[in-house]
């Protein structure tokens, strides 16, 4: 029986992955990567020579039959995304959950992603709190605002720079334009910022001062 090893990548700072991680990624018989030409890159940096098959989105619903029976075999296999955790709003899920159904031993190894040094860095309160991902864009949005509107906890969700002003305006709504938000954006990279306010303040902000890259969203919690 083979094993499927989830591997945490950098969401930036290439000085982010681990040892173990390293080293898993030279012993797999294979490397399951989002976009390889982005998986490239990392790769060459710590001289890792695995091969690489790309496994996305939009190729994972007809490639996890057989990935599964590969694995089922004696094929070792390490899954890897863009940026940070595999199945935190990127391609796993689905492949995870089919190798447990087999009775492939899956591991993930801890590592990088984006929203917990963003929670951190806040300032809101991090003991409880609920992970949204990125929001529907039209359909069941005003339905899921409507429902947030009265969690207690402190709320994450990943947002594109492109439609920033859009959701913070959305929040602004439904939250009430005094609610604390924090937004991170290109965590670990030479242009690292937090900007933190209410979600009036920081609206302003991004409306003088429009985003670039990565952008996690942290809004407190209804009182």
């Amino acid at each position: 029986m083979g094993k499927l090893f989830i591997v945490p990548t950098p969401i930036g700072n290439m000085e982010d992955i681990t040892l173990r991680a390293i080293r898993v990624l030279k012993e797999v018989d294979l490397i399951l990567a989002e976009d390889t030409r982005t998986s490239a890159k990392l790769l060459q940096r710590f001289e890792i020579d695995t091969p690489m098959l790309s496994h996305h989105m939009h190729n994972e619903h007809k490639t996890v039959e057989g990935l599964v029976s590969r694995l089922s075999g004696n094929e070792t296999m390490a899954l890897i995304s863009d940026a940070g955790t595999p199945a935190i709003s990127d391609p796993g899920f689905l492949l995870t959950r089919a190798c447990i159904e087999a009775g492939v031993h899956v591991e993930c190894l801890p590592g990088a992603t984006a929203f917990v040094p963003a929670l951190v860095n806040s300032g809101l309160p991090n003991d409880k709190f609920v992970f949204e991902g990125f929001l529907p864009p039209k359909k069941g949005r005003q339905t899921r605002l409507t429902l947030l509107a009265e969690e207690p906890r402190t709320m994450i969700f990943y947002e594109s720079p492109y439609k920033l002003v859009r959701t913070l305006t959305d929040f602004s709504q439904y939250f009430g334009e005094d609610r604390p938000v924090s937004v991170s954006r290109e965590l670990t990279k030479m242009y690292e910022e937090q900007v933190r306010g209410t979600l009036s303040e920081v609206t302003a902000h991004f409306e003088q001062n429009p985003p670039k890259g990565e952008l996690v969203i942290i809004v407190g919690g209804a009182r």
